[in-house]
């Protein structure tokens, strides 16, 4: 606990810009029209895929006794992941609303 007490100390910076973004984050995407959420948010969630390929190449770079960063980038390859496969499966369903239905006879 130490430890991560002394890296969050020496890192303030980015824990600033980290609670901006957030904030940023929240302010835009509270004030995008509900038509345009649904594409938005699908494109971003496919665009995802570099955090995926991000935490692979961390992991990659972690020491193997460096438990935490190697549990962080696991779980950030999981969640990447989910959400990439998530995108795809709401723009799917989003392009479906649009092809044509056969008529009834």
């Amino acid at each position: 606990m130490e430890q991560v007490l002394s890296y969050i100390g020496e890192n303030m910076e980015m824990v600033y810009f980290l609670l901006l973004a957030i904030l940023l984050g929240v302010e835009v995407i509270s004030n995008v029209p509900a038509i345009l959420h649904t594409p938005l948010m699908s494109g971003a969630n496919a665009i995802h895929g570099v955090v995926v390929v991000g935490a692979i190449i961390v992991m990659l770079q972690a020491s193997p006794d460096n438990y935490l960063a190697l549990s962080v980038g696991f779980l950030a390859v999981l969640v990447g992941t989910l959400n990439v496969i998530g995108g795809f499966v709401v723009t799917d369903r989003m392009l479906e609303m649009f092809k044509k239905k056969p008529k009834k006879s």
